[in-house]
């Protein structure tokens, strides 16, 4: 009775393994970590600021407490995705000089991800408010994906850049940097400035 069951047991085993044998073996297609995305929600931003634009519920505002950080410089913070939206904000004061020096910055620090980027495409779009702005995309390992400029060219002068506080490679975060990028052009064409005292 007792090699009836050993018999029995070596060949139910046997059986077994040889089901999950290297022949059956499917290799399994590689993923991407699962991410939900909130529906969109708007909410006007504080009117202590220069400027006034409607941001994602989702996210939170931070201000930027960087030692070299100036007044009304922001964080609109995703602590959901690990993510922020800088915003520098700087007067021109009908300075010209002022607002190219401004300008040439931006495209620099731009610029610099030349190294890591697969491609740098910028476009001029005109907002719902007759103002332009530059959007640009970058695309690679960078640090900023996502980067914009816009100015009044006598008062007002914004730059924002999209960054992520998380090791995750930016082909796993393409759903939030398009999600991120939405709320950007809803923040542009919103976007007004406050009359200056």
């Amino acid at each position: 009775m007792v090699r009836l069951f050993f018999v029995l047991l070596t060949g139910f085993l046997l059986t077994a393994c040889g089901s999950n044998s290297s022949e059956n073996y499917i290799p399994k297609p590689k993923g991407f970590p699962r991410i939900d995305l909130p529906v969109a929600d708007y909410t006007l931003l504080d009117p202590a600021y220069p400027y006034q634009f409607e941001y994602n519920k989702a996210a939170r505002i931070l201000p930027d407490t960087f030692a070299r950080s100036e007044p009304n410089w922001i964080f609109i913070n995703y602590p959901t995705f690990h993510a922020s939206v800088q915003l520098t904000y700087k007067p021109v004061r009908g300075d010209m000089n002022r607002l190219r020096a401004m300008l040439e910055d931006s495209y620099k620090l731009a610029a610099r991800h030349n190294i890591k980027a697969y491609s740098i495409e910028q476009r001029q779009i005109r907002l719902k408010s007759g103002l332009e702005a530059s959007v640009i995309d970058l695309s690679g390992e960078v640090p900023s994906q996502v980067q914009f400029v816009t100015t009044d060219s006598t008062t007002h002068f914004l730059r924002g850049a999209l960054y992520f506080n998380t090791a995750t490679e930016n082909d796993s975060l393409q759903p939030v940097i398009q999600y991120i990028r939405k709320d950007i052009m809803h923040l542009l064409n919103t976007l007004t400035w406050r009359k200056q005292p």
